[in-house]
Formats: structure tokens, C-alpha cells, sequence
């Protein structure tokens, strides 16, 4: 009777009150915006540095890139959440949209804003349409399950393979870019490490978010349940290995001593991966996947930016 009548005070709440609820429990906005930005400008300026370019003036099309990256990650959180609507009412009651505290028609009205604003200022400002086409276009797939729900909603790995890639997509449209912008061939070495350099930390994100302790499993699949918990975090661990070479490699072409605190970073997550598995109940690896992430590409981004100023802008 309680918890009714709090969902009944929640749902009476004007729509603003509505969306706090839903944003601050389900995409937290200055972390969301934080990372649509830390993403996007590590992707530009490695592509501009690393080629060899010097950073011109940064303008709206430069801030247009972050904003696009938030806004594409917040249409695939309201999409997951229309998707599992169902799922969620039996699995995850206490969520703002199955709960009642948030409603459908709220979440449809913060997309029209929002893309609307983003469509417009890409086709104004930034005039990279292939790759905004197709970064839209993949996103809308999704939002389909590709057409093949029915043999995609209930297989882990076969979601992940389809699903995942999107962050390759969306490397590539900042990539793509930055090599219009400066005249820079798209197709290369670096800009392949690049590519698939900032994909790694969206995979393991992904991976990591669906781990649990065997007492803590429910109908819900996650790759835990699949697999067991050695699997999956050794996964990480190998596939974060590799972005740290991959990353190194790139970033030692402007510091080369930058490539320390780097590995500082990954000799840290693999500390608290070996925790999980010993304390998988008191511990939450995604909550360290998630600092790692920040930590890691916040760090590069600080190195960049130093050089661009090191280097002075043209």
C-alpha cells in the first residue's frame, strides 16, 4: 500500500519532476555529458595530433561532437528502456518508467528535443552527413532489434555482437570528422587504432554492467549467469591489455612519458577485478569499470589538450 501510494505522488508530478527521477537514477546528466565530451575530444584530437595536424579554432561544430555522442547514448538508454519495457515490470519493478514515477510520453518528448536540436546544428555545423547517416541510421537498427527480435532479446552474446559495434560507429563519426576538417586521409594505421583503440572501453563496460555473484543471479541473463565470473573478467581484463598497447602506441606519438600513467590506471583495474572474484557479493566491478573508463580517457584527453596548447592553436 505503501510503495502504491508513493508510485501515485510520483506519477502526479509535473513533468520536469518526472524526468529528475528518471535522469538521475538511469543516465545521470554532468557524468553522461562528461563522458559524450571526454570521448569525443579524445577522439579529435588524437586524429588531428597523431596525423601530424595542429588544432585550429574550436568552435560550434568541435562542441556539436560531444553533444551528438550524449544525446546518441541517451536515445539508446530510452530505447533499452522502451525495449525491456515488459522484462522490467517483472525483473526491475523499481525503475522510473515501469514504476510509474516516469512516463513514456516524457521520455518521447526530451527525444524530439533533443534530436531535433542535434539534427540541426549536425546539418549547420558540422556537414560530416554520411557518417551522422549512418551513425543515425545503425541507432535506429537497434532500436528495432534489427528486425530479428525475437532471436536477439533473449541471447546475450548474439546482442552483444550485434548491439556493441555502435561504438565503432561512433568513433568513426568523430574520426571522420576531424580527418574532413584538417584533410586528413581517413584510411590509415593510426586512424584504425584510433577506431578500435576507444572501442575497448565501451565493450568492457558492457561486459562488466552484467556481472553478478552467484547468490545474487535471477531470471535476468547476464554473462555471469552464462559463463561463471572467472570468464567474463578475464575477457576484460585481456581486452583492456590491449587498449593499454593500443593506447600507448598512440599516445606516445605527443608524451611519450604519457604512456605511465596509463599503465598506472590498468595495473589498478586489474587489482580490483582480482577483488571482485574473491568478494563478488561486497564488490560491484562495474562501478570500477566505469572510474577506470573515466580515468584512463580522461587522462589521455588531459595529455592532448596539453599538447594543443603546448603546441599552441593555429
Amino acid at each position: 500500500m505503501v510503495v502504491q501510494d508513493t508510485v501515485t505522488i510520483h506519477s502526479r508530478r509535473r513533468m520536469p519532476g518526472r524526468l529528475h527521477t528518471y535522469f538521475s537514477e538511469m543516465y545521470p546528466l554532468p557524468r553522461s555529458l562528461l563522458v559524450g565530451y571526454v570521448l569525443a575530444a579524445e577522439l579529435f584530437l588524437l586524429t588531428v595530433l597523431v596525423n601530424g595536424r595542429t588544432v585550429g579554432h574550436v568552435g560550434w561544430a568541435e562542441f556539436t561532437l560531444g553533444l551528438t555522442l550524449f544525446a546518441f547514448l541517451l536515445n539508446l538508454r530510452i530505447a533499452d528502456d522502451f525495449k525491456d519495457y515488459e522484462t522490467d515490470l517483472d525483473l526491475f519493478p523499481a525503475r522510473p518508467l515501469p514504476s510509474g514515477r516516469t512516463r513514456k510520453s516524457d521520455l518521447i518528448a526530451t527525444l524530439v528535443v533533443v534530436d531535433t536540436a542535434v539534427v540541426a546544428m549536425n546539418l549547420v555545423f558540422v556537414r560530416n552527413y554520411l557518417f551522422f547517416g549512418i551513425l543515425v541510421a545503425y541507432g535506429i537498427l537497434m532500436s528495432v532489434w534489427f528486425f530479428q527480435r525475437y532471436r536477439i532479446q533473449h541471447n546475450l552474446v548474439l546482442a552483444l555482437v550485434t548491439h556493441n559495434p555502435v561504438q565503432l560507429i561512433m568513433n568513426l563519426y568523430v574520426i571522420s570528422y576531424a580527418c574532413q576538417a584538417y584533410a586528413i586521409p581517413l584510411v590509415s594505421w593510426n586512424n584504425l587504432l584510433i577506431l578500435v583503440t576507444l572501442y575497448f572501453p565501451g565493450l568492457i563496460w558492457e561486459i562488466a554492467r552484467k556481472l553478478r555473484a552467484p547468490e545474487d543471479e535471477t531470471a535476468y541473463v547476464t554473462y555471469s549467469r552464462l559463463f561463471g565470473l572467472r570468464k567474463p573478467v578475464v575477457f576484460i581484463l585481456v581486452a583492456m591489455f590491449v587498449d593499454v598497447v593500443t593506447t600507448i602506441l598512440l599516445i606516445r606519438q605527443v608524451f611519450w612519458w604519457a604512456a605511465f600513467p596509463v599503465a598506472a590506471v590498468y595495473v589498478w583495474l586489474v587489482s580490483e577485478c582480482v577483488r571482485f572474484l574473491r568478494q563478488p557479493r561486497r564488490r560491484k566491478l562495474i562501478t570500477s569499470v566505469v572510474a577506470y573508463d573515466l580515468i584512463a580517457e580522461g587522462l589521455v584527453t588531459a595529455f592532448l589538450v596539453a599538447a594543443v596548447f603546448g603546441r599552441g592553436l593555429s
